[in-house]
């Protein structure tokens, strides 16, 4: 019988010490040898650890922004197999590394920032997106003029009707 764990199991099964399979050992070797060109996505790692161990999820990130710095981690979900990414989403922007482990271990907070930087400013800065265009920028499909012009009526909307009516 064989003693070895296999994907998830070992990754589930992660140290009270922090150690993460895999992982803890890359992010050791990165940061030793000094690598300023590699990044660290996400996946559906994150949903499947912050549900079934969130110390080893904290372990996992807290590791990896140590290592590569928060402008090197990059958001995935590995949604073409799991689905909407929502839940996933709604659990990133929620979790926090606990304070006795960024105290122990010296890894940096989870802030707002740093979760903008995951989440997309990251992925755009390797793709060349000037993020505050992208976000200032204005559709010119066939709704978006129509609400454009719906708000420049002001207050007081004409009105008019669109489509059938009865009544």
């Amino acid at each position: 019988m064989s003693t070895t764990r296999s994907g998830l199991q070992s990754v589930v099964a992660a140290k009270a010490d922090g150690e993460v399979p895999w992982t803890s050992e890359f992010c050791r070797a990165a940061k030793q040898a000094g690598l300023k060109n590699v990044y660290m996505e996400l996946g559906s790692t994150f949903g499947q650890l912050a549900t079934a161990n969130p110390a080893a999820c904290a372990h996992l990130l807290g590791q990896m922004i140590d290592a590569f710095g928060a402008d090197h981690v990059l958001w995935g979900t590995d949604s073409i197999w799991y689905g909407t990414p929502q839940w996933q989403i709604e659990a990133f922007r929620r979790f926090e590394i606990p304070d006795a482990l960024v105290e122990k271990h010296k890894y940096a907070p989870l802030s707002r920032a740093v979760k903008e930087q995951v989440f997309g400013v990251n992925a755009a800065r390797l793709f060349g997106v000037d993020v505050n265009a992208k976000r200032n920028e204005i559709p010119n499909d066939y709704l978006t003029r129509m609400k454009m012009a719906y708000l420049d009526d002001g207050a007081a909307p004409s009105h008019r009707f669109y489509g059938g009516v009865t009544g």
